[in-house]
């Protein structure tokens, strides 16, 4: 007698094969372009290490670049991701791609090839990075019936910094040299000026060049003779010359002698 055979129960092989199913009738493809710019006038003259990557939590897809400038990612599940192309020469926005899954109605939409089309919506904005992922900027649209999304480039990368040759300008622009230029101007256009003026100009400015005590500090003391002598510092701070603190004096002698003499 032949052993009976164990027979599975019809609900648990339907199961078992919508699990089976299920990955393939929730994946979609998401395709990149990178068309012609100013700054890459040729895509595919760009390095074969240049490769495009969708991110997320617990995910992650990679795609190299094809011979007509795109990144084709097969089989990507429903979520929200980060896309980055990372090439060695030019610098590429990243995007937001959220791939939504939709209800798939009666009567689906075929393709030209007879084919059921997938039950995915794709979204793609530009991102920021360091901001909040609700952060959303400009929303990209594809630029094909076939879903591809071009990518912005942001200009190329530079690894090095060019050496600045010998500029007489830049020595120029030095504060220390631009100081000792005016210094240099005022050394040689004061006589100048002063050898211009008139004779009563002349002789009042030279009179308040000799009453000035920081002249004698400037010019060096002279044999015998104390220049801080007469200097009073808090006067001169204070906007008051020797002449006034001499009034001063003289003004206070007078007074007492004239009350000694009252005595």
């Amino acid at each position: 007698m032949l052993p009976s055979i164990p027979t599975i129960p019809l609900a648990l092989t339907l199961q078992a094969l919508s699990l089976l199913l299920s990955p393939a009738a929730a994946a979609t493809t998401v395709t990149f372009s990178i068309p012609p710019s100013p700054q890459i006038p040729n895509p595919a003259a760009l390095p074969p290490s240049t490769h495009a990557t969708l991110t997320t939590l617990g995910a992650s897809y990679a795609a190299p670049l094809t011979v007509d400038n795109t990144f084709v990612f097969r089989n990507v599940t429903s979520g929200s991701y980060l896309a980055d192309v990372n090439c060695a020469t030019h610098g590429f926005a990243p995007l937001r791609v959220d791939v939504i899954p939709v209800a798939a109605a009666a009567g689906a939409d075929r393709n030209s090839n007879g084919e059921e089309e997938d039950d995915m919506s794709l979204r793609v904005w530009e991102t920021f990075r360091g901001n909040d992922w609700e952060n959303k900027g400009e929303e990209i649209r594809p630029v094909t019936a076939g879903r591809v999304f071009p990518v912005k480039v942001l200009g190329s990368k530079v690894y090095y910094t060019e050496r600045g040759g010998f500029s007489v300008l830049s020595i120029l622009k030095n504060p220390m040299i631009l100081m000792g230029l005016v210094s240099l101007a005022l050394f040689v256009g004061m006589p100048k000026l002063v050898e211009n003026m008139d004779p009563e100009t002349r002789a009042e400015f030279e009179e308040q060049s000799k009453k000035n005590p920081m002249n004698s500090l400037m010019g060096g003391p002279q044999p015998g003779s104390n220049p801080m002598g007469n200097f009073d510092m808090a006067g001169f701070l204070a906007g008051q010359g020797s002449g006034s603190k001499e009034e001063s004096s003289e003004t206070g002698s007078k007074n007492g002698g004239k009350k000694g003499g009252k005595k």
